[in-house]
């Protein structure tokens, strides 16, 4: 018995969105240890530099991947942050999820909020692609005095 093509594109995508579904787990739990497994020794992340947001900046490893989850909770209040997905879409080694996110600046009690577009990869079952596309003006305004 032989495998197709379409059965091997199901089995990737299969194994791609249960890692994704691992790091969302993870994520939330705010297990850094577990976060560092999941993600590649190196990393394709992009998040628009924001010079005024202490969570948003260049990253390439693992650990500096999943350190980010730490610092955005040192940064916000907990309890006034919410993150909704509204749509998971897998394509071989490809995720994309989109939503809505918000949250509160400890340092300034401003609060942010907007949509939001995740693009991971996975190969071998690790992400080595972290694109995240959200409304930086909004954040940058709560993280300003």
């Amino acid at each position: 018995m032989s495998v197709t093509p379409a059965a091997t594109a199901r089995s990737v995508a299969e194994h791609t969105r249960a890692v994704v579904q691992e790091f969302l787990a993870a994520r939330l739990a705010g297990d850094t240890e577990r976060l560092v497994t999941l993600f590649a020794d190196e990393v394709d992340w992009q998040l628009a530099e924001n010079p005024v947001v202490p969570w948003i900046r260049p990253r390439s490893t693992a650990a500096e991947c999943a350190a980010q989850a730490d610092e955005l909770m040192a940064h916000t209040v907990p309890e006034d942050s919410r993150a909704q997905v509204d749509t998971f879409l897998v394509d071989g080694h490809h995720a994309v999820l989109t939503g809505h996110l918000a949250g509160t600046v400890r340092a300034t009690g401003k609060s942010f909020e907007g949509p939001f577009a995740l693009h991971l990869t996975v190969e071998d079952g690790r992400i080595t692609r972290h694109h995240l596309y959200e409304n930086s003006l909004s954040i940058a305004e709560a993280c300003t005095p």
